[in-house]
C-alpha cells in the first residue's frame, strides 16, 4: 500500500474536523490539513493537489457537491455529512465513499482503505488487476473482454463469463488501464486489444462476443494506429 498520503479535510464544524484528525492519526500514513472555511480549503486543494479529500456537503458558504465538481481529476474524495439524502448524488460524482455522521473509526477505516486501493491502482497502471468499486473486486486485466458505459455505471465483461456492474464512468476506468493493452473505440466502449479478431474503420469484432462493436468517428485514427492499419 502507498504511504504518507496527502489529505485535506473541509468542514465548517470544528468538532467534525477534530474527529477526522484523530482518526487519521490513529490510522497512520495520512498527512492531513484541515479547513473550516471551504473556499480556502478549495484553494489549497488546487494548489497542492492532495491524494484524498474528506468533504462535508452542507456548509454555510458553499455546498460540498459544488467543490466535488471542481476537484482535480486525480483527486479521490470521501463525503462526510449528516445528510444521507446526498448519497446518490455523491456516488454519481464518483466519490470513493459516503460517511454518514456520526461515523465510527471502523467505518472511517473502511472508507480510507477503499481510497487507498483506488489511489494505488491509479499510481500503478502496471498492476495485473483492475480494482473496481463494486465491493472492490480485483479483476485480472487478462480477464477483461470489453467495457461498456451505461449512464452512471460501467459494465465490465469478462472473458471467463459474466460481467461486473460498477458505479463510475468510462473515463475513470480507462485511466486505470494500461494503454498498451486497452483502447477506447467509442464513447461507450473500451476493448481489450488482445481480443480483437478483425476490424475495419467503423467496427471491430472481438473474440467471445457475438456481433461487432462500433468504432466512433473521433476514435478511428487512434484505433487504426493501435491495431496497425
Amino acid at each position: 500500500m502507498l504511504k504518507n498520503l496527502k489529505c485535506i479535510a473541509i468542514d465548517d464544524e470544528p468538532m467534525a474536523l477534530l474527529i477526522i484528525e484523530q482518526f487519521c492519526r490513529r490510522k497512520g500514513g495520512l498527512e492531513l490539513k484541515t479547513f473550516s472555511e471551504p473556499k480556502i480549503g478549495l484553494e489549497e486543494i488546487r494548489r497542492s493537489e492532495p491524494d484524498l479529500v474528506f468533504l462535508d456537503i452542507q456548509m454555510n458558504s458553499i455546498n460540498g457537491l459544488e467543490i466535488a465538481y471542481t476537484l482535480p481529476e486525480k483527486c479521490c474524495f470521501i463525503f462526510t455529512t449528516a445528510y444521507a439524502q446526498y448519497a446518490l448524488e455523491g456516488f454519481n460524482l464518483d466519490a470513493v465513499d459516503f460517511l454518514h455522521k456520526p461515523f465510527s473509526y471502523e467505518r472511517f477505516e473502511i472508507a480510507v482503505e477503499k481510497a487507498l486501493r483506488r489511489i494505488e491502482s491509479k499510481h500503478n497502471k502496471s498492476s495485473e488487476y483492475l480494482v473496481v468499486k463494486q465491493e472492490y473486486n480485483n479483476i485480472p486485466l487478462s480477464d477483461i473482454l470489453y467495457i461498456e458505459a451505461l449512464g452512471n455505471y460501467v459494465k465490465i465483461f469478462r472473458k471467463s463469463g459474466g460481467h461486473i456492474l460498477t458505479r463510475t464512468n468510462l473515463k475513470t476506468i480507462t485511466d486505470l488501464l494500461p494503454d498498451r493493452d486497452f483502447i477506447r473505440i467509442h464513447r461507450s466502449y473500451v476493448i481489450s486489444v488482445s481480443s480483437v479478431v478483425s476490424y475495419s474503420r467503423t467496427k471491430v469484432e472481438i473474440c467471445g462476443y457475438t456481433g461487432e462493436l462500433p468504432i466512433g468517428a473521433q476514435y478511428t485514427l487512434s484505433v487504426m494506429d493501435m491495431l496497425g492499419k
